[in-house]
Parts: structure tokens; C-alpha cells; sequence
């Protein structure tokens, strides 16, 4: 009976030191993956408000006022909203427009001489 227990208690020990190691290993794995994101979102946080501080300065109205003044008034034309692009695609597409009627005013001209 005594070497009943003694065994008992050795085998759940054991088992209860392995489990020890076992949790111990994945909870500092999990620390690292959470220490690499905290440095990622530090990251991401810095950047943005870089942005936000950029984006505050550079929209100021009196800085644009400033930017105005500095240029000539020939110089500064509102830009129209169709000059106005959302996205690279729609540009290329108007300058491939743009160079085929060229090219068809061009080779109109020849047909002409």
C-alpha cells in the first residue's frame, strides 16, 4: 500500500512538472508574439500621428494663405475638378486618349501635304 502511494504521488508529480514546463513554454511564446505586436502598433501609432501632425500643417489655412501670397496672382489658378484624378487608372486613360488623337490629328496633317 505504501508503495502504491508513493508511486501515485511520483507519477502525478511528474505529470504536474510537465504540465508546468509545458504551460511555461507557450505563455512565453505568447509574450514574445505580444511584445513584437505592442512594437508594431508603437510603430503604426508614431506614424500616424506623423501624418495627422503633416496632414495638420500642411491644410492650415494660414499656411495655404501664405503659399498663395508667395505666388503671383497669374501664377494661382484654381484647379478645376475635372483636372482632378481619384485614381492612376483614370489619368493613363485620359493620356492615352489624348496621344491617340494626336497621333490621328498627326497622320490627318500627312494625308493632307
Amino acid at each position: 500500500m505504501f508503495k502504491l502511494q508513493v508511486l501515485i504521488s511520483t507519477i502525478i508529480f511528474s505529470l504536474l512538472l510537465i504540465g508546468t514546463s509545458f504551460i511555461k513554454n507557450q505563455t512565453r511564446e505568447i509574450e514574445k508574439n505580444i511584445s513584437n505586436l505592442s512594437k508594431v502598433i508603437n510603430q503604426k501609432k508614431r506614424d500616424l500621428n506623423e501624418s495627422e501632425l503633416d496632414y495638420s500643417y500642411l491644410t492650415s489655412p494660414s499656411i495655404i494663405e501664405q503659399k498663395i501670397e508667395h505666388l503671383d496672382n497669374s501664377k494661382y489658378v484654381p484647379m478645376e475638378y475635372s483636372k482632378i484624378f481619384l485614381n492612376l487608372n483614370s489619368f493613363l486613360d485620359l493620356q492615352k486618349k489624348f496621344a491617340n488623337q494626336n497621333e490621328n490629328y498627326e497622320k490627318k496633317i500627312q494625308k493632307e501635304k
